[in-house]
């Protein structure tokens, strides 16, 4: 009789245990989700103000058509992003486009004089660091979801329960190499 009840209590410490790391698989796994969503509005608010940044230059620069261009598409490939991976690139390219339209700014000095344009391009700057702050608490998560899945005994539940590993958001390729400055 007291095997028995050593067997059912095992038995009962393992059942709990499993249900507790599902719950923590569950709750990070909703972590996660949440700050996806978190950069999905900085990036949403993003979308929304180039449209207006790209009319204002437009004003000034009406020859600059392919940085127009490659701004537009940029913006458009965004929305054909379903996974982080695909939406971290159509967002790097979209950084990419922005900084040659900052460039084209350079070029006309009543253009970086303009009120309008200033305003724009301090919104941008603004929400830059809200998407980079996004990102970081997006990978932070992603980070400890990916953990929980991965060590034992959580993996035998995480397996099982169709949980799999998550994409970090990552920089462009092209800003992670130095550049080369000469003089």
């Amino acid at each position: 009789m007291v095997v028995l009840l050593v067997i059912l209590a095992f038995i009962v410490l393992i059942v709990l245990g499993a249900i507790s790391i599902y719950n923590r698989l569950v709750r990070l796994d909703n972590l996660k989700n949440e700050a996806w969503s978190g950069i999905d509005v900085q990036l949403k608010r993003r979308f929304d103000l180039i449209p207006n940044l790209v009319e204002t230059v437009k004003g000034y620069a009406t020859h600059e058509q392919e940085v127009f261009e490659r701004v537009t598409e940029a913006r458009a490939s965004i929305t054909r992003a379903y996974t982080v991976r695909e939406r971290a690139e159509s967002e790097n390219m979209l950084s990419e486009a922005l900084k040659s339209l900052f460039a084209v700014a350079e070029n006309y000095p009543t253009l970086k004089a303009n009120t309008n344009f200033l305003q724009l391009q301090e919104q941008l700057s603004s929400l830059e660091n809200d998407i980079q702050m996004s990102r970081r608490y997006y990978n932070g998560t992603a980070r400890d979801y990916n953990i929980a899945i991965s060590t034992f005994p959580a993996v035998l539940i995480a397996r099982n329960f169709g949980y799999g590993k998550a994409d970090y958001f990552e920089a462009a390729e092209e800003t992670r190499t130095t550049p080369q400055v000469s003089f």
